[in-house]
């Protein structure tokens, strides 16, 4: 029997086409998704679901959809798709997200021409019958200086683009090295020196919590006079009030969103402030992107329900039906091991080295290599994947290098994971017990058996007497319960290393205790998606 899918957004219809081509048996009801109800009442019958926004993926509608295999969102953001739900049915959520890039970084170009020229304004005026040619005093965008926040695929081609206008490009991303720097011909800085030097500002980050008003009152202050931000990627980047206080006090020239803190947008403190241009999230509204990730995410859904490949998932690695068996827990183990050493590097990464052991070695090692990457970029893009993490650590700069080698110690196979910046190396190692569990163990070189648990602190130190107590001291103060602890160290008062389990987030005013008590040289909270 054919696979059946139901499209339930507004899907073209080519894309439809695209799976009755492909033998699939397709129902197109564009309208169905905002009907949780029916949609609740049919899903039972489907294999696949296409949907754009309009449709919920909610754990309701997962538990009604016995036969479910696969969402396919054309388009980038899944927030409508309840993944952690999906994941434990055992359905694969897809996405699309290199089909808007373009489409995302010309409205960004297109907004900032709109905000140098006070097009928006000039216009109404004309409309209205005023001649108005003395008012609308714009600025040029040639020899201007223009700072990228974010330097990935869409800010990457921001840059690419104003190169062209002859503007001068400064970029501030954490992941961004200095060869790839070079390489798209743009000067590479930190984030003081991008606010000092910046004519416009445009941002291209995922809201995260490192992300989040990324433009504060405090950071918007330290922008040069006369600047104009633009913000096509994320609401929430921006301190939105911080903004139309310093756009009233003449500090900033001009400003334009297409994104919001609170969306749909029907008010706003940027709403009707002169020489602020807003639009209601157009990023990715053209003819040709709508088309592209539609038919995109056809293929894709087609590719998988006919063959098992797997494309862009965010709840899986690219690998067959047969590999998924054996891999599992060892794909769970490489996403851990980057997320550690990922959640403890705060600098540019330039290399990735990762080195497999024994029965792991003869695995599918390109998707091993896409979860430890997913792992380790996670920290600054949560939307990230086992597919599309190569290629943004590609567009970075970063170097990924894998070596495979027979069995060599007391493990029948093990995973090293070993990354270089410009400061330092730092390594981690992981295994899988009989028991399927993954396991850490070893760090910086140190010996370890470690659960992975989905809160852990981390700590590291001189193996000095006293150091268990104060930290079960303070977290004990704080009300935060240790469930349990693993120890290491190199030698008897060398360095050591702890790994605390806690039953829940460890906070800042926390941490900082800790730290004032001069006892240790590194303290970081780490968080697993151990489900």
């Amino acid at each position: 029997m054919a696979p059946k899918v139901l499209v339930s957004d507004k899907l073209s219809e080519t894309a439809v086409q695209i799976f009755r081509d492909r033998g699939i048996d397709v129902d197109f009801l564009p309208d169905v998704g905002k009907d949780k109800e029916k949609l609740a009442e049919i899903i039972g019958q489907y294999d696949g679901l296409a949907i754009r926004s309009a449709t919920k993926v909610t754990p309701t509608i997962l538990e009604a959809a016995t036969n479910l295999k696969v969402v396919g969102r054309a388009g980038i953001g899944t927030d409508n798709v309840d993944k952690d739900a999906a994941s434990k049915k055992g359905v694969i959520v897809m996405n699309t997200p290199f089909g808007n890039m373009i489409t995302t970084a010309e409205h960004a170009i297109a907004m900032m021409f709109a905000v140098a020229r006070q097009l928006p304004e000039a216009s109404a005026s004309t409309h209205a019958g005023k001649w108005e040619k003395s008012k609308f005093m714009g600025v040029e965008l040639t020899n201007k200086t223009l700072g990228v926040i974010g330097a990935g695929n869409i800010g990457g081609i921001v840059c690419d683009r104003a190169r062209g206008l002859k503007m001068k490009v400064v970029a501030y991303d954490p992941f961004l090295s200095e060869e790839k720097a070079k390489a798209m011909q743009v000067e590479k800085v930190e984030l003081d020196e991008l606010l000092s030097r910046a004519d416009f500002i445009t941002l291209h980050v995922p809201f995260t919590e490192q992300t989040k008003n990324i433009l504060s009152r405090e950071n918007l202050a330290k922008t040069k006079k006369g600047v104009r931000i633009i913000n096509c990627a994320r609401g929430g980047l921006v301190d939105e009030e911080a903004l139309a206080d310093l756009l009233k006090s003449g500090h900033v020239a001009g400003a334009a969103f297409d994104v919001f803190a609170v969306e749909p947008a029907k008010e706003n403190v940027l709403f009707n402030l002169p020489n602020v241009v807003c639009t209601p999230h157009l990023g990715a509204s053209t003819t040709e992107a709508q088309e592209n990730v539609a038919l995109q995410v056809a293929d894709q859904m087609s590719n998988y329900l006919l063959d098992g490949a797997v494309e862009n998932a965010l709840n899986m690695p690219s690998m067959t039906a047969e590999e998924a068996k054996v891999m599992g827990p060892w794909v769970k183990l490489a996403g851990h091991l980057g997320g550690f050493i990922g959640q403890l590097t705060d600098e540019p990464i330039k290399a990735i080295n990762i080195l497999y052991d024994g029965v792991v070695s003869d695995m599918n090692l390109p998707a091993l290599n896409c979860a430890v990457v997913a792992g380790i970029m996670k920290k600054v893009n949560p939307d990230v994947n086992m597919v599309s993490a190569p290629v943004v650590a590609k567009d970075r700069g970063i170097k990924i290098s894998t070596t495979n080698q027979d069995k060599s110690g007391a493990f029948d196979g093990y995973i090293k994971v070993t990354i270089v910046t410009d400061e330092r190396e730092r390594s981690i190692g992981g295994t899988v017990f009989s028991d399927g569990k993954p396991r850490f163990i070893q760090i910086k070189g140190i010996n370890i058996d470690a659960e992975v648990g989905e809160h852990m602190l981390y700590t590291t130190n001189e193996d000095v007497p006293g150091i268990i107590g104060t930290l079960g001291g303070v977290l004990g103060e704080a009300g935060v319960n240790i469930a349990n602890f693993t120890l290491g160290r190199a030698a008897a008062g060398g360095e050591a290393i702890a790994l605390l389990y806690v039953d829940g987030p460890v906070n800042a005013q926390v941490l900082a205790q800790l730290s004032n008590t001069g006892l240790f040289k590194q303290i970081k909270p780490m968080e697993f998606d151990v489900h």
